[in-house]
């Protein structure tokens, strides 16, 4: 079971494009979003649940899978992660909505140029999903690669095609 030294409150926002989702927060902000299908790993976030709370986050969420929203405005709880997944998330969200990039061009902004899979692997752990938007990340042929969210690679190709992305 995961611990954190501040309280998580846990939401839902279910019926969305791609499935009934779980939201996690913090004071300090977003800590994680998962699918349903995935309750019992995401439980481990749970400590309180508080709807209030959760409410803006699930609302921004469900404006972003419906196309009315290209930036989230609530905060992101960064303390939740190592230094390493830290400085790979932290580039991979500031991808802009309806780009993407590859995983070897995130791990040459980190200055860690051989740490493609590296980054692959920070990704595959990205605990908020949509947010950090890992669905963003393409191999360096251009084609999709890797997606644990949803229907896989299915939910990453819907949400690049959401956000108008050219995709091979």
């Amino acid at each position: 079971m995961k611990s954190f030294p501040f309280p998580i409150c846990l939401g839902e926002l279910n019926h969305t494009p791609v499935g009934d989702l779980r939201i996690a927060v913090s004071d300090r902000g977003l800590v994680a979003v998962e699918w349903a299908d995935f309750q019992p790993d995401f439980d481990s976030y749970l400590l309180q649940s508080n709807v209030e709370t959760v409410a803006p986050y699930a609302n921004e969420l469900r404006e972003y899978l419906e196309g009315k929203r290209r930036k989230f405005t609530f905060s992101i709880n960064w303390s939740i992660f190592r230094p390493f997944q830290k400085q790979v998330l932290q580039k991979v969200f500031k991808i802009p909505y309806g780009e993407t990039r590859t995983y070897s061009e995130i791990a040459a902004e980190i200055h860690r140029p051989i740490a493609y899979r590296a980054v692959g692997r920070a990704n595959a752990t990205n605990p908020m999903p949509l947010v950090i938007p890992c669905h963003r990340l393409i191999g360096a042929d251009g084609k999709l690669h890797g997606y644990g969210g949803g229907e896989g690679l299915k939910t990453k190709e819907w949400l690049l095609k959401l956000e108008g992305a050219v995709i091979a």
